[in-house]
């Protein structure tokens, strides 16, 4: 063959100034919204990621996918749980939280534009979620567990923040070095982080 078929998709790494943006709202779904949804469900499955923020994907909109495993439910699953976990992967538009619970946890996260950087952040345990979908439905919905973790860390990215940004003193302290490796990194690669896929 002349020709190498495979294509290639990339992501934004930290250090990408649109990763630092606040993301604009997405006015209409149209054609464009909806092959831009496809192409961040594919990016998501090839990183193997559970969830993706449009900024990552290099475009400063609020839109989010989410792709978290059912068996992520919790032993007591919130009905944010019971709802959107049949439904991945799950396109949001314009997702906001409206409220927070009060109760806390620590748990490591990571980021598909931060690769192979974990630290403890710690989040509301559960929150209310309000997004129009793809499909033009409006969900308003408790979500707890992973679920409701996985929410909060993407809806940061609109916000222009990453899970980086929340970090104790003490965490961000212990992985200062290879955040400043990867920004450095990131510059000799235009902040892109690239596979290929047949």
């Amino acid at each position: 063959m002349l020709f190498n078929s495979k294509k290639r998709i990339t992501l934004r790494t930290l250090g990408d100034e649109v990763l630092a943006k606040v993301a604009e709202p997405v006015l209409n779904v149209d054609d464009e919204i909806r092959q831009l949804a496809r192409e961040m469900i594919e990016a998501t499955v090839v990183f193997n990621g559970i969830g993706l923020a449009a900024p990552q994907y290099g475009v400063s909109k609020r839109m989010v996918v989410l792709d978290v495993p059912m068996d992520s439910m919790s032993e007591i699953p919130t009905p944010g749980e019971e709802q959107l976990l049949p439904r991945m992967p799950l396109v949001l538009i314009n997702p906001e939280i409206i409220s927070s619970s009060n109760s806390r946890s620590t748990r490591d996260e990571g980021c598909l534009s931060v690769p192979d950087i974990y630290a403890p952040v710690e989040r509301p345990e559960k929150v209310v979620l309000r997004s129009m979908t793809l499909d033009g439905d409006m969900i308003e919905a408790e979500c707890g567990g992973l679920l409701g973790r996985c929410i909060q860390h993407e809806l940061d990215h609109l916000e222009g923040k990453c899970f980086t940004d929340r970090l104790s003193p003490e965490a961000a302290r212990e992985v200062a070095g290879e955040i400043k490796r990867l920004i450095r990194y990131g510059e000799k690669k235009s902040f892109m982080r690239t596979k290929s896929v047949k």
